[in-house]
């Protein structure tokens, strides 16, 4: 059975983890990452910076080869970088383990992923990956995924919460009646993290409802 795990790991330990020594306002998002052997060019979203600061505010790393400025949208940057495939880290566990990152998000007090393995063994082999070449993970959840009700729509558990209690508090009312920051102290999760939730998990359902018809 598919299983998904929240992990986080410090600031350092990922290479794209040297921009906030020179941009500590910044938040970094990875795309939806699907991570195998031959160490697939990633792309990811800053947001906090202006764009001319931002290619060198990445800081040299073994662990990539280049960072480059590809497009903007509404003061995100979306970047490219090419990663260094003789460095064995954190995207090196997940691609050996055929990991699917769900979401990485990073700021200066470190990262937060939520990733999904075809089986729970597969996390298992991460996990075991991770502390056999020291990599630091924190897990701070593991559970399967299953559909929320008979004719599936496929969300985490994690989703399902944030987007019920979202809409039990008036977070989609016109105008809203809580802010995200609200509904992420109540989730005591950050508002990187309810973000994220909320929306793989409108993209679930509109892909399973909407999309499908």
């Amino acid at each position: 059975m598919a299983t998904v795990m929240d992990f986080t790991s410090p600031v350092d330990e990922f290479p794209l983890g040297t921009v906030f020594e020179n941009l500590p306002g910044v938040t970094v998002e990875l795309e939806r990452l699907i991570p195998d052997e031959t160490m697939i060019i990633p792309y990811f979203w800053v947001r906090g910076a202006q764009a001319e600061d931002i290619e060198a505010a990445f800081e040299a790393h073994p662990g990539f080869v280049s960072v480059r400025l590809i497009d903007d949208v509404d003061e995100e940057y979306l970047m490219r970088a090419e990663w260094n495939d003789e460095y064995y880290g954190l995207l090196s566990a997940l691609a050996h383990a055929n990991i699917v990152v769900l979401s990485g998000i990073g700021t200066k007090e470190g990262w937060q992923f939520e990733v999904r393995g075809e089986t729970r063994e597969r996390i298992g082999e991460f996990r075991s990956d991770c502390q056999d070449h020291d990599i630091p993970i924190e897990i701070t959840a593991v559970h399967s995924l299953l559909p929320v009700q008979e004719d599936g729509y496929e969300l985490t558990d994690t989703q399902r919460e944030a987007l019920v209690l979202a809409y039990e508090m008036g977070y989609y009312d016109s105008p809203r009646a809580v802010s995200l920051a609200e509904v992420a102290a109540e989730l005591d999760i950050s508002q990187q993290s309810l973000s994220s939730r909320l929306k793989r998990g409108n993209r679930r359902l509109i892909e399973r409802t909407l999309a499908s018809e």
